[in-house]
């Protein structure tokens, strides 16, 4: 024990001193190319060439698909950035509190517009970067012509030269380095997609084997699912769009989502009296033992087309025996309802294998694709204007309080704070807990002022050549770069590359001296420091409150839904409920686990009230119903309707009408000959049964009478 723990700190650094040779040769690539870029600025005379190996920072990422995805986004936000920039210097060179208005009002605009685009609110969704980089651009143009407006155009030019001499280096020189990149990013896309298959039907194989734990399994799973498809984005910039490989992969992962929330309806199904017997178990260990061969067989000879081709026997089995059950006419209420029982499982069998051939037929088409392919699914994304308005006013507040503090105090390196502060909330307004990335971002750059002390106040302390400007910031920068690589390090590691090259401050004509330096360190760890602070005290993230909007945004889908008002389908009730459980999960922080436990099920059990709402909602449209039958589930879609938010406590009379149109639907049922209506009225049965459990298993989550809920305290 005594040795293990006086390892343990050395582990930390496997990072540093026994880091992934992959990894290792981004760090090494990275760096040169940056330490290329800063020497051909240098060699262009350039004002300022620290920005043009800052750039490269910014935009190199692990992965050829990721890097040309950013440095697309960084190119756009930089135009968009560079004529706002200007514009505002035009608009206002003798006005400092309208320019600091305008500045903060303009940065938060790109941040509420950030918020809105696809994907998820994270550092890897490019798109968002764009807007970012937009931010970032609009700081560093107007606020470096701000104190020299008659040079503005050639301050702007020379701004826009680096950043796009850095995307350039970086594209080019990453490109050198990737040879057969195709086939590559073919077999990532057929390993994201087995691998996340195979970790779905473990859990789906689990729920069959009446399993308590797979449903608690099934959570991570939509998870990895949901982390799985935000990368198939990078591996179709690297394919091009020469096919529709990656809209493919997307569409098998959401009919993965789909498949788990079709195998939870069956768990619910299972536990319900008299559901099960001892036939049903026999074929549903068969079942489980085939969908587990599934993940190999994908990868043998014989290819997709025999495990279709079982899938569809599977399916014609569990269809008789669907027939056979509705048509069956035993008298005896017990025999009756067991049958019946049956007979709703397997039809959940049924829809389950349906949502699984469906995703195997998406997976083919991806890892074959065909010419003249039109098939397009796009990348979903759930925003509200709340969370808008907030991102926006957080970083406009937080700019436009760094302006005063500049105006008030009239200091002489106001101008670098403001910038430090804007370009801390450009990068992070945008995040759910932009408060915890700026800490890692302020331990990063406390490591880059270190380093660039020690890099301006001793290597370098004397004027030489490029040659040694390039061994020892080389040296650093690989030093961060391997840093990037290891997960707890990375958001740390992105501010030390970015803020190394700021300190060092590069330059033909001088070097950084020690006056310069202390002048630089100041403001960019005062800078960070308040935005800190701010991002604590003004409109910090709250995790209760988060939980209660979505818990609230839930029960008005739940309304819409029921009210016809909304044109949902099954992918996208399946694709936002699933965003928001990865939401929740990603943001748990010390939150206790009972709490979290809670909403997540609840989010889940939400999820299948929705589908089932679904199904209701189409059996009325489509059938010919008898009036009674028709008129229950009109009154359970009555009062779901009622569920629109806080402190309506429709929560029990929907639970009863619910019971009621059960009872109601069931006497239908007994006297009703017609195969078809017969057919229909189980069917809308099944889906009753489905929303009575959810309804009283999650009680606490649905019953909205109280704006927060305890699980422990109720």
């Amino acid at each position: 024990m005594t040795g293990a723990a006086t390892f343990a700190p050395w582990r930390k650094l496997r990072w540093l001193y026994a880091p992934d040779p992959v990894m290792a040769g981004y760090a090494l690539r990275t760096t040169c190319t940056s330490l290329l870029a800063l020497g051909i600025a240098l060699w262009m005379e350039l004002g300022s060439p620290q920005w043009a190996a800052l750039t490269v920072w910014m935009v190199a990422q692990g992965t050829r698909g990721r890097s040309l995805a950013k440095a697309k986004w960084h190119l756009f936000g930089m135009v968009l950035g560079v004529i706002c920039g200007v514009g505002l210097v035009a608009a206002f060179p003798q006005s400092p509190l309208m320019f600091i208005l305008l500045l903060a009002g303009g940065i938060g605009i790109f941040c509420m517009i950030g918020t809105f685009l696809p994907g998820p609110a994270s550092m890897t969704n490019y798109r968002i970067h764009g807007m970012r980089a937009t931010g970032f651009t609009y700081a560093i143009i107007s606020l470096d012509g701000i104190a020299d407006p008659n040079h503005i155009f050639s301050i702007a030019a020379s701004r826009a030269t680096y950043i796009v001499l850095g995307i350039v280096l970086e594209a080019s020189i990453s490109g050198l380095f990737q040879l057969g990149l195709t086939k590559r990013t073919r077999q990532q896309l057929a390993g994201t997609f087995e691998g996340a298959l195979k970790s779905a039907l473990g859990a789906v194989s689990g729920v069959l084997a009446g399993d308590p734990k797979a449903l608690k399994d099934m959570q991570g799973v939509f998870g990895n699912v949901t982390a799985l498809g935000d990368q198939v984005e990078f591996a179709e910039v690297e394919l091009g769009r020469h096919d529709h490989a990656g809209d493919h992969t997307r569409a098998a992962l959401a009919d993965i989502a789909v498949l788990l929330a079709r195998a939870q309806d069956l768990a619910t199904l299972m536990r319900l009296p008299l559901s099960q017997d001892d036939a049903f178990r026999i074929e549903a260990d068969n079942i489980r033992r085939f969908l587990l061969d599934i993940p190999d067989r994908l990868n043998g000879p014989e290819g997709i087309s025999p495990i279709l081709a079982d899938l569809r026997d599977l399916h014609r089995e569990c269809r008789l025996k669907v027939v056979a059950a509705f048509e069956a006419e035993d008298t005896e209420h017990d025999t009756r309802e067991a049958i019946l029982r049956h007979g709703m499982l397997q039809q959940g069998l049924v829809e389950l294998i349906d949502t699984l051939r469906m995703a195997l037929r998406q997976f083919e088409a991806a890892r074959n694709p065909q010419k003249h392919d039109s098939f397009h699914a796009p990348i979903r994304s759930y925003r509200d204007w709340e969370q808008a308005i907030a991102n926006s006013l957080r970083a406009s507040v937080t700019i436009f309080g760094a302006g005063l503090i500049w105006i008030a105090t009239a200091w002489s390196s106001g101008l670098a704070f403001i910038m430090f502060v804007a370009i801390v909330c450009s990068l992070f307004s945008t995040l759910e807990r932009p408060a915890l990335a700026t800490q890692s971002f302020l331990r990063g750059a406390c490591c880059a002022v270190i380093a660039g002390g020690i890099l301006d106040l001793a290597l370098l302390g004397k004027p030489t050549v490029f040659e040694m400007l390039a061994m020892w910031s080389g040296l650093a920068m690989m030093l961060g770069g391997l840093a990037f690589a290891f997960p707890p390090l990375t958001l740390s590691a992105v501010s030390y590359n970015l803020f190394l090259p700021i300190m060092i401050g590069p330059s033909n004509q001088d070097r950084t001296d020690e006056i310069a330096y202390f002048n630089t360190a100041l403001p960019l760890i005062l800078g960070l420091l308040y935005a800190t602070w701010m991002y604590r005290v003004f409109l910090p993230y709250d995790a209760a409150h988060q939980r209660w909007t979505m818990r609230e945004h839930i029960l008005k889908d739940l309304h819409r839904i029921a009210a016809g008002k909304g044109r949902e389908t099954v992918d996208s009730i399946v694709a936002r409920n699933v965003d928001r459980f990865v939401r929740l999960m990603n943001n748990a922080g010390n939150t206790p686990s009972p709490v979290i436990s809670a909403y997540l099920n609840g989010i889940l059990s939400a999820m299948r009230v929705m589908l089932n709402l679904l199904r209701i909602e189409a059996i009325q449209h489509a059938s010919g119903l008898s009036w009674p039958a028709r008129r229950a589930l009109d009154l359970v879609m009555a009062r779901m309707s009622h569920f629109s938010g806080r402190y309506h406590g429709h929560y029990g009379r929907t639970l009863r009408a619910t019971n009621l149109a059960i009872s109601r639907l069931r006497r239908e049922e007994t006297i009703e000959h017609r195969p078809r209506e017969r057919f229909v009225l189980i069917a809308a049965l099944t889906s009753l049964d489905v929303i009575s459990a959810e309804l009283d298993t999650n009680r606490v989550f649905f019953d909205a009478r109280s704006p927060y809920f305890d699980p422990n305290e109720r």
